[in-house]
């Protein structure tokens, strides 16, 4: 029998490896930045068109590479960074696998031109799925210009399962929003199809945060500042009103690497409680800092997920800082009283006598002695003065003894009393007196019984049902009609937030939006659909972006059933909300018109009966 295992080529074996370092566009770019600022470059630009699919242009005024470097540097397992196993352990670079460039030269068209500053020439080098086609001497600046054509071309698989181009984006700018945030040192530059999407100066920590998430955001922040032997953290974290729900702007560095640690966010959260609604999330951005032989990077190829030798008291450390600066920089409203033309209150002092009226006192009462009644006369009460209000009292008080007497001897013996059992009462009562009877609990459920048991609904998830319903009726109908807002709300988003709006644009239009562009980033909202009294409008087109940002763009036929859903979440009525026994009667006979009243349009459960055995079997 002969021979079955087989090395495998080169070009195979880097295409399995891409396979965990390369898998969409913002992974190129998170590898080829990283590699830039590790050249200490200053400016850094970032060219795309169509997402990263047809291209990705990064461009450094690094150190560059010599002809024999920009050849060598594709190969697998070479890196400038490390020498030593011993050296995984001293980190100060972002890169140290060598697997990048080799693993993006595997899957696409690679063209690279780079010069170092002690030489003339530089060099011009192209490769084609890990095959070296042509390098020639070139004249090019200082620095690198890597160009990555046509990703996954020759994996057709792989580019199959590629988002659309919006979800590629907002992948993309998360990838450029955590390189750009730590190095805010160097100067950054992204261009999508042409248009400069973010253009970023150099500045402090604070100036990046706010030159990428937003002007408004700067006055939300609170500074962080700990140094301990073990760690130094620095950073900002937000105040507790301006938590959010969902898309929280959380980012934790430690050494100037972007990392996900769910045990220190858990640290943060101890800080918060409390201070924020159930559900929600705060803002943070910190920086730590450590020891490098402290920490392991090596455990993912992303190189996003830390080990801390010292996790549990830099836990301890982190959540008595964090709770510490909300302390300190929290701002209690004090109370100002008008004062102007305001009546003198004299104040109470202990020297001053006070008059009080006289009150006449009967040193013989006693209102726990039985006290002598002439016949059947009802008891006095006894008071200082006897006027018309003694005699109203005494006729209160006989009518209330005759009618308990009247109720006494009408009543029917004890042993003629028999308990009604519940299928009796479901008898007597109609089943339309039932389903009128409404309890509503904490805020969120609607109970009333019913044949077979207790019904219980979820007020919210039943007005998202009917709102969806309805929206989807009347665009399928032609109907839909927009209220014009009076004054109209402007929208700051992010570069990526309004890329995806204008996508959304024409099928928001048919919903009833009507959204103009302003300078900027920035949209005006001037309509809303009909029936959307009392929503947040703003609040709304923030909550759809970021619903398809979150979720992903869907398919096309499905854009508008999306968008309902999205709506109908925002205007349904919320969690905790008090409701009128009328609101609870119309939402539960909309509810019961529709076709599919017992689940929402994603699947989850609007109403469900718990059984009378089951009731039963609890006493």
């Amino acid at each position: 029998m002969s021979d079955v295992i087989k090395l495998l080529p080169d070009s195979v074996a880097n295409q399995i490896a891409a396979g965990e370092v390369i898998q969409r566009p913002a992974n190129v770019i998170k590898e080829l930045v990283e590699n830039a600022i590790d050249a200490h470059a200053s400016h850094i630009q970032i060219i795309l068109k169509d997402a990263g699919r047809t291209l990705i242009q990064i461009i450094d005024d690094g150190v560059g590479m010599s002809e024999t470097d920009a050849r060598l540097a594709f190969e697998r397992h070479s890196t400038s960074k490390i020498r030593t196993a011993d050296d995984l352990f001293s980190l100060h670079t972002m890169g140290f696998r060598g697997e990048a460039l080799a693993s993006i030269a595997a899957i696409s068209q690679v063209e690279l031109r780079t010069r170092r500053q002690d030489e003339q020439l530089g060099t011009h080098l192209i490769i084609n799925a890990s095959q070296c086609e042509s390098q020639e001497p070139d004249m090019c600046p200082v620095g690198s210009n890597f160009m990555i054509k046509n990703i996954f071309f020759n994996v057709p698989a792989r580019r199959k399962f590629l988002k659309s181009n919006q979800v590629e984006l907002a992948n993309i700018v998360k990838e450029f929003e955590k390189l750009a945030l730590i190095n805010y040192n160097v100067e950054f530059t992204l261009i999508h199809n042409g248009n400069v999407m973010y253009k970023l100066m150099k500045g402090t920590f604070r100036q990046r945060i706010a030159a990428l998430m937003g002007n408004n955001l700067d006055q939300q922040l609170l500074p962080v500042s700990i140094d301990t032997s073990l760690v130094k953290i620095e950073g900002y974290v937000g105040k507790p009103e301006n938590s959010r729900k969902r898309n929280a702007l959380q980012f934790m560095f430690v050494n100037e690497r972007f990392m996900r640690h769910p045990y220190f966010h858990k640290a943060v959260m101890t800080a918060y409680e409390q201070l924020i609604p159930e559900g929600e999330q705060p803002n943070y951005f910190l920086r730590f800092n450590v020891d490098p032989q402290s920490i392991d990077v090596n455990i993912h190829p992303t190189k996003t997920e830390i080990k801390f030798e010292d996790e549990m008291p830099i836990w301890q450390i982190l959540a008595a800082g964090v709770k510490e600066t909300l302390g300190r920089f929290s701002e209690v409203p004090t109370i100002d009283f008008d004062t102007q033309d305001a009546p003198s209150i004299p104040a109470y002092s202990g020297h001053v006598e006070v008059h009080r009226p006289e009150i006449e006192v009967d040193p013989t009462y006693n209102p726990f002695k039985s006290q002598s009644r002439q016949g059947n006369a009802p008891l006095r009460h006894h008071t200082p003065s006897d006027n018309g209000v003694m005699s109203n009292w005494d006729e209160l008080f006989a009518n209330f003894e005759r009618k308990k007497r009247e109720g006494l001897s009408q009543a029917p013996d004890e042993g003629a009393v028999t308990p009604v059992q519940a299928e009796e009462q479901e008898a007597v009562l109609p089943l339309g007196d039932l389903q009128s009877v409404y309890l509503q609990l904490k805020g969120r459920f609607i109970l009333s019984p019913a044949k077979s048991g207790l019904m219980v609904i979820d007020q919210h998830r039943a007005h998202v049902r009917i709102l969806f319903d309805r929206y989807i009726s009347r665009i399928h109908s032609g109907v839909m009609s927009s209220q014009t807002i009076l004054f109209p709300e402007v929208l700051h988003l992010s570069a990526a937030q309004s890329e995806a709006l204008k996508e959304l644009l024409p099928e928001m239009e048919k919903m009833g939006f009507a959204l103009a562009p302003l300078s900027g980033n920035d949209w005006s909202v001037n309509a809303i659909p009909a029936g959307l009294d009392g929503v947040d409008a703003s609040v709304m087109v923030q909550q759809i972006i970021e619903s398809v940002d979150h979720g992903g763009m869907p398919v096309k036929k499905r854009i508008l059933e999306h968008l309902a859903l999205t709506v109908a979440r925002s205007a349904a009525i919320p969690v905790g909300r008090t409701l009128m026994q009328e609101e609870m009667d119309i939402l539960v006979a909309d509810l019961l018109r529709l076709p599919e009243p017992n689940y929402t349009p994603d699947g989850k459960t609007i109403i469900t009966v718990i059984p009378m055995d089951q009731i039963t079997k609890l006493f």
